[in-house]
């Protein structure tokens, strides 16, 4: 039993990872979660699995129906451990006799009391009865607020009492230890490429990087990564190949370790890596050598332009100011006067006259 309500578990965690970017997934979470609310668990089972800390972090999932259902899990696994633990504290009070009952009274002596006294000692034994009863249900209660910690609220007012900041559930889920797979071949691969490569940048970083990336996930992000293009895209063998091929060869290229770090930091948007262009995924060695073909390539294009000379005999019309540069051009026949260009140094207007 303990075996199978942890593979249940497992199921219901994995899925509700992905459940955000993915409806079908978040389907499946649903259907695992109802199959755990009617699992046949008891108070020895939710003690040693445990599985109670971890289906609390469900009650705060962004999906409304997913944290409607597991709030109804934990409220019936808190119903059972309640009702088991104040079993279990009756069983041992009649075990060891219980204080709280009366003896009976069996000489003719107890017999004889007065009525004033009888009436007394009923009354006391009944207000003894009542603060047991009281403790008896107050620890049942501390112990399922201790296996399933769903009270908190004793220990917020003991920490703001005594002056101090309450603590805080750690943000985000747990880092997941192998990639989630989604029973489809072609998806499963492209999940692959990605957290393989991912994964390597561990390897390539400097010691100022190590514990940024210590705390990024590979795995989770190699599936959001592949949701978000599948959502967008569809299959990565339909009419969007080429862009999922651009993607995957630039994140696996051994060359490229700049473009990989990026994605796992989260220095792109999922949706923004989809609007990515070759040169933008480009390593950042390869981006200041495009960089600087482009800055020569401008270069030589200006020097093969006509030469141009600066004069104060033109007025420009907009700015009313002299600081201009001519150059001619024959652009009509040979018979015809050259054409000037003239272009104002201040405000960059251009005109032209022949």
């Amino acid at each position: 039993m303990e075996k199978d309500l942890r593979e249940l578990f497992e199921l219901v965690k994995r899925t509700a990872e992905v459940a955000e970017h993915s409806p079908g997934e978040e389907d499946r979470c649903l259907d695992a979660l109802k199959r755990l609310k009617k699992f046949p668990v008891n108070y020895q089972v939710l003690v040693s699995t445990q599985v109670g800390k971890g289906l609390r972090q469900l009650t705060k999932h962004k999906s409304s129906k997913i944290k409607t259902l597991a709030s109804d899990v934990v409220g019936i696994w808190k119903t059972i451990i309640v009702k088991e633990t104040m079993r279990n504290k009756k069983n041992d009070a009649f075990d060891n006799g219980d204080p709280a009952k009366p003896e009976r009274a069996t000489s003719t002596e107890t017999k004889e009391l007065k009525n004033n006294h009888r009436t007394n000692s009923v009354k006391e034994i009944s207000s003894n009865v009542k603060i047991e009863k009281v403790e008896v249900v107050q620890k049942a209660r501390n112990a399922a607020g201790e296996h399933l910690h769903i009270d908190k609220k004793p220990k917020l007012h003991n920490a703001i009492s005594e002056g101090q900041k309450p603590t805080t559930d750690p943000v985000g889920p747990p880092k997941l230890s192998a990639l989630v797979y989604c029973k489809d071949p072609a998806r499963d691969k492209v999940r692959e490429i990605l957290a393989e490569a991912l994964c390597k940048v561990s390897t390539e970083i400097s010691d100022d990087l190590r514990n940024q990336v210590n705390e990024c996930d590979p795995y989770r992000i190699a599936v959001l990564v592949e949701t978000t293009m599948f959502e967008k895209w569809g299959k990565s063998s339909g009419t969007q190949k080429a862009k999922y091929r651009s993607i995957l060869f630039n994140i696996k290229d051994q060359n490229n370790p700049d473009f990989r770090r990026k994605v796992l930091l989260g220095e792109f948007e999922l949706r923004g890596i989809l609007e990515l262009r070759p040169e933008e995924m480009a390593s950042d060695a390869r981006q200041v050598q495009n960089e600087k073909i482009k800055q020569k390539a401008l270069f030589n294009s200006e020097l093969g332009g006509p030469p141009q000379a600066s004069t104060d005999q033109f007025t420009c019309g907009r700015c009313k100011k002299k600081e201009t540069t001519y150059y001619q051009m024959q652009t009509r026949s040979a018979d015809e006067p050259m054409t000037t260009f003239v272009t104002c140094v201040n405000c960059n207007n251009r005109w032209k006259f022949c």
